[in-house]
């Protein structure tokens, strides 16, 4: 067995240079881990899944925080190791970009790749939100906070993959940095052959800095027009005023937010009152008198045991599990409809295809996922004021998955009238129609912190895509 060594310029080169099919089969991979992850599809006992909580240690000579991020799945595991400054630490001291690296690791244990992790881990992380990129009914106008490796890579995903129909990127930063120069070179960079493939070759670009006179103006007029909005800064203070996005106007379009920059409990990017927005529960009797785009009454994480103890956005609205969803849980909801579907029509061996043997695990109504919150029922917030978390969803939390699907699920008709019958399918419809209209054109808000399984996946997905491409470096018979 080999040893694949990848510096970071050559995973840059490797991804810069991806197709839409190969981005297509690097997101494909990552939906599948993360729903193997959140949903509980794969046990403990069958060794999948499991993932370790990261520890770090701290150096008050030089400022810097070392991560240790350990992950675990049916292909293998992992450890990244990443060195950065501390948010806390003396501004005297020089300033470290975060750096480190990832080991891959084969099953059975033998080391199998050594990747640099600086573009890995950007990449990685714009990876993940572009799950819930590619659902938009409509990816027009970008506005993107920050200018550094997350955003640039967030921006070149959302190109790679929805560039045909992206006309504007707005990128808002606090001055002309150095950064923000490299994240302009680096698109502009680009061929224009690969532009015209991608379909983004009369997409424009711009830079608005609070320096600019009309400022003020300008954010708010981009942030309403936008579709998507990237967050891409360890800020430690709102980006905007909540107004721009929850007053009457700012609600009447659906919009995708993504909050990535911000880490720890002192951090935040997005302000309170646009989260205590997105998760409020009406009484079904509520009747609104103003167009607002649709609401799923939860945030997106990546991690709820994450997002919990580290996002400070999250820590500071004072959101509950009952209000929070992973993006696993999200991520498959297509393919597995689809299967559903052909299943239905086939008609054959109804009661023990594996598909139905999934769902029959899912309840559509437990008011114990936050999935049900999604559906508008009103039992999905009954239990918002709890602390407990309610259902522990992956496999390394112990405990089996409520979440809350919408299929038809395939029963036995004895006993059941057919207006009974009439009914539960008219409520899968409901459910299932609102939960596409949130995810296609409603308000989603995705927050991130980090999970060592995305490094994990993507990592093993850059080890195969170096393989073939001939690139990197490789020793024979390390193990």
């Amino acid at each position: 067995m080999s040893l694949t060594i990848l510096s970071d310029e050559e995973i840059r080169s490797l991804l810069e240079n991806l197709t839409h099919e190969e981005a297509v089969e690097f997101t494909d991979a990552l939906k599948g881990a993360l729903h193997e992850y959140s949903t509980g599809t794969q046990s403990i006992a069958d060794g999948n899944i499991h993932q370790p909580e990261r520890i770090s240690v701290h150096s008050t000579a030089t400022g810097a925080t070392t991560l240790f991020m350990p992950s675990f799945s049916a292909l293998g595991h992992a450890v990244k190791v990443v060195t950065l400054s501390s948010p806390s630490s003396d501004t005297k001291l020089p300033a470290i970009r975060p750096t480190g690296s990832v080991t891959l690791y084969s099953p059975q244990g033998p080391p199998i790749g050594f990747l640099h992790a600086q573009n890995l881990t950007a990449f990685r992380t714009a990876l993940a939100s572009s799950c819930l990129l590619v659902k938009r009914a409509t990816v027009r106008t970008l506005v993107v906070f920050g200018s550094g490796l997350q955003a640039y890579w967030h921006i070149r995903l959302a190109l790679m993959l929805r560039g045909d129909t992206i006309r504007q990127v707005y990128i808002i930063n606090r001055q002309f940095s150095d950064n923000a120069r490299n994240t302009f070179k680096k698109i502009y960079g680009v061929s224009q052959a690969v532009k015209q493939r991608e379909g983004w070759d009369q997409a424009q670009f711009s830079l608005l800095t609070p320096s600019y006179n009309e400022f003020n103006r300008l954010l708010d007029e981009h942030m309403r027009a936008a579709d998507v909005i990237y967050c891409c800064t360890p800020s430690t203070k709102d980006l905007f005023d909540a107004s721009i996005l929850t007053s009457h106007e700012g609600r009447r379009k659906g919009r995708l937010i993504v909050a990535v920059g911000s880490y720890t409990k002192e951090m935040r990017e997005l302000p309170k009152e646009l989260l205590l927005q997105a998760t409020k529960s009406h009484a079904p009797s509520h009747l609104h008198y103003h167009k607002h785009a649709t609401e799923g009454g939860v945030i997106v994480v990546d991690t709820l045991d994450g997002a919990l103890k580290e996002a400070g956005e999250i820590i500071d609205a004072g959101l509950q599990p009952k209000q929070l969803v992973e993006l696993g849980e999200l991520a498959m909801i297509h393919r597995l409809a689809k299967e559903e579907e052909e299943s239905l029509a086939s008609q054959s061996s109804a009661e023990d295809s594996s598909v139905n043997e999934s769902l029959e695990k899912l309840d559509l109504t437990s008011s114990g996922s936050a999935m049900s919150t999604v559906y508008g029922s009103e039992s999905g917030n009954s239990a918002a004021g709890s602390g407990k978390r309610s259902s522990s969803r992956s496999p390394s939390r112990r405990t089996s998955s409520n979440l809350s699907l919408p299929f038809h699920r395939r029963s036995s008709s004895r006993g059941v009238s057919e207006d009974d019958q009439r009914h539960k399918q008219q409520q899968h419809s409901k459910h299932e129609d609102h939960l596409a209209r949130w995810l296609t054109t409603g308000n989603v808000i995705y927050k991130s912190v980090g999970l060592g399984l995305m490094d994990l996946v993507v990592g093993f997905e850059i080890v195969r895509l170096a393989k073939e491409k001939g690139l990197g470096s490789h020793i024979q018979g390390f193990s």
